[in-house]
């Protein structure tokens, strides 16, 4: 992810959250590289962004933050190809283990995460607002 990709990258995020970070948010975690991993997937025919990824790593731990796909490109494996380069990426760095938190109405990314391998850790309670859900933590170990 780019500055120049963050007008596409907040699109998208408007689209698909009901409490959407903003512009300033996102450039924050570009220019955080030091533990902030933010990545686009761009549509190889018309060079389209079509979802992100961010995630940070801290020590040999990292924190899924944000994943999504532009609702015109859902269902389509992206959001599965995003998560699988960073596990990938998390792997290289030896990370030993991963965490993400998803509203617990959000079945798709839940059967997502559980493909991958993660496992329910516990329940936030009222962890999102706008509407209030909680969210279930979810961990995962990486060989």
């Amino acid at each position: 992810m780019r500055e120049e990709d963050l007008p596409e990258v907040v699109t998208i995020e408007k689209m698909c959250f009901s409490n959407p970070w903003g512009k300033d948010t996102f450039r924050g975690e570009i220019q955080n590289r030091a533990i902030s991993f933010p990545v686009v997937a761009v549509h190889r025919e018309d060079r389209r962004i079509v979802g992100y990824i961010l995630f940070w790593l801290i020590g040999d731990e990292a924190q899924i933050n944000n994943v999504a796909v532009h609702p015109d490109y859902q269902g389509k494996g992206y959001g599965e190809l995003m998560m699988r380069h960073a596990l990938e990426q998390l792997r290289e760095y030896r990370t030993h283990f991963v965490t993400l938190e998803v509203r617990v109405s959000n079945t798709r990314a839940f059967n997502l995460y559980k493909k991958l391998g993660f496992s329910v850790l516990g329940i936030r309670k009222e962890y999102y607002s706008n509407p209030t859900e909680d969210a279930y933590v979810m961990g995962l170990i990486l060989d």
